[in-house]
């Protein structure tokens, strides 16, 4: 039997869709996160405008509440890298993606921790950080009498990458700055770490988010390897399709697929938004592969730009005034200016605005 096949424009409204990008969602921002499998969060400020993107009359203190609340958390987690998922979430995924989590750091420190005890370091740091939540310094500095002939950097990078951590607030509520501070996971959240997402939940989860897509895709989003064999496990759930290489595509048979000519309208991103990171190939958003941008900053007032449906520009909000450059002329400025008007008043409200365009280079 013959596949369908999906064009990269019947991929990108899907997954827009999903990603509460075609039509902003009436859900409370909790819940949002949840169905959204988490938000990318490395600059703090960054997921209230991927929030105020997709969810109706977003507003500030929508995230700020939960987050102060401890109902949502900031935590190194798939790709090992810092995203915002619900505390329930940040229990259960950290023992599924753990392995990922301490991939990359082995990988990065292979040299530096050579001969090092990092069973040793691990449970010195735990200790440490179950007396309160100190900084990434404060832990290298605790810990280096233990080790002193260890690599400082290596010391407190390790505690961060063996151990469930969470991201303590004030520093990711809005306007809100400091050097980024770690709790345990499970202190912070007054919770245990749970048994954890299976990886046949955790692909139903991506697809539900992120799809349709591949094995490849998922394992990119996630960091996991060897998927292939959960995705043939839960094939008599799914549905199959072909993209335009003729890769195999897997989907939920009740997800949304819109028809690729929906009308995409302008959404601003921030910077390192999940939609833009989360697949092997990146064409169904990125058709030119131009890199993703991730600026130096608290997050908020830098991003990328979607013209219908794809990545195109990028802006940065300086002072009231916001610049929009791309690499050629963007077509439907209009309508354009008007989604950066509105996105002015929610970052700077009470000021008098100018949107600026621009080329590149």
């Amino acid at each position: 039997m013959t596949m369908e096949q999906l064009s990269p424009r019947a991929l990108n409204r899907a997954t827009l869709a999903r990603q509460f990008l075609l039509e902003r969602a009436d859900l409370p921002a909790v819940t949002a996160i949840e169905r959204l499998a988490g938000l990318q969060a490395q600059a703090p400020d960054s997921s209230y405008v991927g929030l105020w993107s997709r969810l109706r009359d977003f507003q500030v203190d929508e995230l700020a509440k939960p987050l102060a609340a401890r109902e949502v958390v900031r935590s190194t987690l798939m790709r090992g890298t810092v995203h915002l998922v619900t505390a329930a979430d940040g229990l259960a995924l950290w023992p599924t993606v753990k392995s990922v989590v301490e991939r990359g750091f082995l990988g990065h420190y292979s040299r530096e921790i050579a001969g090092l005890d990092l069973v040793a370091v691990a449970e010195a740091g735990k200790a440490l950080l179950s007396e309160r939540p100190r900084t990434r310094a404060e832990i290298r500095t605790a810990l280096a009498p233990l080790w002193p002939d260890a690599d400082l950097p290596a010391l407190g990078y390790a505690v961060n990458s063996l151990l469930p951590l969470a991201h303590v607030t004030p520093r990711g509520l809005w306007g809100r700055t400091g050097p980024a501070a770690f709790a345990l996971l499970e202190d912070w959240v007054g919770a245990p770490i749970t048994d954890g997402i299976t990886l046949d939940d955790l692909v139903l989860r991506y697809l539900a988010a992120f799809g349709p897509a591949t094995v490849r895709d998922a394992q990119v989003w996630s960091g996991l390897t060897r998927l292939k064999e959960v995705f043939e496990r839960l094939r008599p759930q799914l549905i199959t399709f072909r993209d335009a290489a003729g890769k195999e595509l897997f989907d939920l048979p009740d997800a949304p697929r819109p028809d690729p000519e929906t009308p995409a309208p302008p959404r601003f991103l921030p910077e390192y938004d999940n939609v833009l990171l989360s697949h092997a190939d990146r064409a169904r958003v990125i058709p030119d592969g131009r890199r993703v941008p991730l600026p130096p900053g608290n997050g908020g007032r830098r991003g990328t730009l979607l013209v219908d449906g794809e990545f195109l520009a990028v802006w940065a909000i300086k002072g009231a005034t916001l610049m929009i450059e791309s690499r050629k002329p963007l077509r439907d400025q209009d309508s354009i200016a008007e989604e950066g008007a509105r996105l002015l008043e929610f970052v700077v409200p009470g000021s008098a605005h100018d949107i600026r365009f621009g080329l590149d280079g």
